[in-house]
């Protein structure tokens, strides 16, 4: 992978930990830090070395959402022809990939959340699966106030973890929610009293989580995506396949063993992915 100039990444006792690394410009989302994100999001799925990924940012704000210079060079949209805004849905459907990589990630995605996560940032925050921010957190679906649809999951995802209306308010408005309302309405696990304390939230959670079998963390996060868009009666024969596919005595027996015997318990790690690329 190539050095990261937009994050910070290290792994730690089988928890991996992305830091947004740009506090003089908010960590304001750009190319470059989408490319990373893509990039580092492809090396963990492929890799077996962590078993969760906490991702936490630096300064004010989790992430002031996509830069405004983004708009200009770097991303051109050609509204004057048919053929122009045709290519805007290929365009946007490599942006939107990147975040569903992050929600089809092997394994676990915690975000530890401090300040303003605003526009692309909650379209990044609603495609992981644990929330904990700072008491100073808000939360703001800005795309509206800058006249435009947001278009890159918040709409798609939002609605999943809030109620309908109290998503078209921030949809509609481009109010900020504050992250108490945020907990109350269900889009955070929990408040901290600040950045620090949210990301020991965090990595607490992320700890428990790497000591579990980590291909039942896969099972049960595919099981959860697969159930959250299906019916009862397709996710009930969803599991059974599932379940038949990884379960191991073996496991349950040291699971078994370790909570008798208050000890650690010891389990195999995801098996690497290759490509056919990488395959000779």
């Amino acid at each position: 992978m190539n050095k990261l100039t937009c994050f910070e990444l290290t792994t730690e006792k089988h928890i991996a930990h992305l830091v947004l690394n740009r506090p003089d410009r908010l960590n304001a989302i750009d190319m470059s830090l989408w490319r990373e994100l893509d990039e580092v999001l492809q090396q963990l799925h492929q890799s077996n070395q962590a078993r969760v990924l906490v991702i936490s940012s630096t300064g004010k704000h989790f992430s002031a959402g996509m830069s405004l210079d983004a708009f200009g060079a770097s991303v051109s949209m050609d509204d004057q022809s048919a053929e122009g805004r045709a290519a805007i849905f290929d365009m946007l459907s490599g942006l939107q990939a990147t975040f569903t990589r992050m929600e089809t990630l092997r394994i676990p995605v915690i975000v530890a959340i401090q300040g303003g996560c605003i526009g692309g940032a909650v379209d990044m925050v609603t495609a992981t699966c644990l929330r904990y921010a700072s008491a100073d957190a808000f939360f703001c679906i800005q795309e509206i106030n800058v006249g435009m649809v947001a278009d890159v999951g918040t709409l798609q995802r939002l609605p999943k973890l809030m109620p309908m209306a109290v998503v078209k308010e921030l949809a509609y408005t481009g109010r900020r929610r504050p992250a108490d309302k945020a907990l109350q309405y269900g889009l955070v696990n929990e408040v901290l009293p600040d950045a620090a304390a949210a990301l020991a939230a965090a990595m607490k959670a992320a700890t428990e989580i790497a000591a579990k079998p980590p291909v039942a963390i896969w099972g049960t996060k595919q099981a959860l995506n697969y159930a959250r868009d299906h019916s009862v009666d397709d996710v009930l024969k969803q599991i059974s396949w599932l379940q038949s596919g990884i379960w191991s005595n073996r496991h349950v027996q040291e699971a078994i063993r370790a909570f008798q015997e208050k000890q650690a318990a010891s389990f195999p790690d995801l098996a690497p992915l290759k490509t056919f690329k990488d395959v000779a």
